[in-house]
């Protein structure tokens, strides 16, 4: 059986419907989401972690404080991880921060 994780990207334009795929390896089922903001990934998250997501890891565009929303969003039910670039080269060397 293999461990099902999750990547939630973040930008402007993005809609999960449909920037969304599911990579299944041999070891890791991966469910790759695109989300627009803060709240709609604290909704993708609950409903990954409902589908049974063990491992949450957010692209670097996810701040401190965007990261700290996801974790207690899932309240334990998936670790949290990050990908971190404290100015993200996609948004105008911005952190998310201070646009979500």
């Amino acid at each position: 059986m293999s461990t099902k994780a999750a990547f939630i990207f973040i930008a402007p334009e993005n809609d999960p419907d449909q920037h969304s795929a599911v990579i299944d390896s041999p070891v890791i089922e991966l469910s790759v989401v695109g989300v627009k903001n803060y709240d709609e990934a604290e909704n993708v998250a609950l409903n990954l972690v409902a589908d049974g997501i063990t491992a949450i890891e957010l692209c670097a565009g996810f701040g401190s404080e965007g990261t700290s929303r996801i974790a207690r969003a899932v309240k334990g039910k998936a670790v949290v991880g990050v990908v971190r670039f404290d100015l993200h080269p996609a948004f105008d060397h911005q952190s998310g921060d201070e646009l979500f």
